[in-house]
């Protein structure tokens, strides 16, 4: 039975789909019109895109993006079972406006906004695409390293060493056969974790498993900034399928995703008392405006808050200045939080 962290969780195939449409909004290297929006809300994105004035390359590729929308409306797209959001991309090529789109089965926050280049932070945080991670699997005789990023495969190595597995004799020859026999894993072991080392550049996670106690016993090798990072695997081995293997890392990221959202918050009463935080959205549109903002986190249904325009200019001044931006969807988080579908920044520094 699937436990409710897991449920949330993007299937294999729509991650790999999402994953592919992503490399192709990346490639974007134009001033860009990113929108995110509910199924069924078309005609109020609309409304927020003819009221909002631009300058005309701007309004060109927002035109484009209406007239889609409308079209829209009778065939969503998805690459999920059923649409929740609609995701559209538009810009300018030599002239003329090219929009991309996708619908996901997956609720994204509502996202309006113009920047240098797209932003599909909400896509990282369902998918995990912008972590790097490697993937290790061993045995006392055999070592595969993979490194990925997003779904593709950027790196592998494979290393063998040559073990017999019984020695006839007993007594003395046994004795020494098993002492030699261990050197030589031992020393393999070594080699493995030099490659690791080698690879492991900017990989955020790395994933270890195999048949046996080599695994365990191969982490006893890895100095302590490889371990910190080392995460077991059950049930990996070299005959795992790809597909097998990508399920394994989404939920490993969806693991890592919840730690990195549950220190923010065990953070949060320290960052309170030190007054590096902003809750009222006067302030922290101020703040942003100075660069005071180190991060923005914001209730997913910020849509339903009567002050939701200005949370839309918010989010594009803080992806246009550099700050983080977080969307929060928990009711725990919201609460202690209180966020109440609305904003909260941490600050860079104090404000006044």
């Amino acid at each position: 039975m699937k436990n409710k962290l897991e449920v949330n969780e993007v299937s294999p195939k729509e991650w790999f789909s999402l994953n592919q449409f992503l490399h192709e909004v990346k490639e974007i290297d134009s001033e860009c019109i990113s929108v995110y929006y509910p199924y069924g809300k078309g005609e109020q994105i609309i409304s927020l895109l003819e009221e909002t004035k631009r300058k005309e390359s701007l309004e060109k590729i927002e035109s484009a993006i209406e007239k889609r929308i409308k079209e829209l409306r009778k065939n969503p797209s998805s690459v999920g079972k059923f649409t929740k959001t609609l995701c559209i991309f538009g810009w300018l090529r030599n002239g003329k406006v090219k929009i991309l789109e996708i619908g996901t089965s997956k609720k994204l926050p509502y996202i309006y906004m113009a920047s240098k280049k797209p932003h599909i932070k909400p896509f990282h945080d369902i998918l995990k695409t912008n972590y790097k991670v490697l993937v290790v699997t061993i045995d006392q005789k055999s070592a595969k390293i993979q490194k990925f990023f997003g779904n593709q495969v950027i790196q592998e190595s494979k290393l063998r060493i040559d073990l017999q597995g019984r020695h006839k004799k007993g007594g003395q020859s046994q004795g020494r056969f098993l002492r030699a026999r261990q050197t030589k894993i031992h020393v393999f072991f070594k080699k493995v974790a030099v490659k690791v080392r080698e690879m492991n550049s900017s990989s955020e996670i790395i994933l270890l498993g195999g048949n046996g106690n080599a695994k365990t016993e191969f982490y006893d090798h890895l100095d302590s900034e490889l371990a910190k990072k080392c995460q077991y695997v059950e049930n990996l081995s070299f005959s795992t399928t790809i597909n097998e293997l990508e399920k394994k890392i989404i939920h490993c990221l969806y693991q890592k995703r919840r730690k990195f959202v549950a220190d923010i918050i065990s953070k949060y009463d320290e960052i309170l008392k030190d007054g590096l935080t902003a809750k009222r959205n006067d302030v922290i549109y101020k703040a942003l405006e100075a660069g005071a903002v180190d991060t923005l986190i914001v209730s997913i249904d910020y849509h339903r808050n009567i002050q939701f325009k200005k949370i839309i200019k918010m989010l594009e001044i803080a992806q246009n200045t550099g700050a983080k931006i977080e969307f929060a969807a928990s009711p725990k988080i919201l609460e202690k939080l209180e966020i109440n579908n609305s904003v909260l920044a941490i600050l860079r520094y104090k404000i006044r």
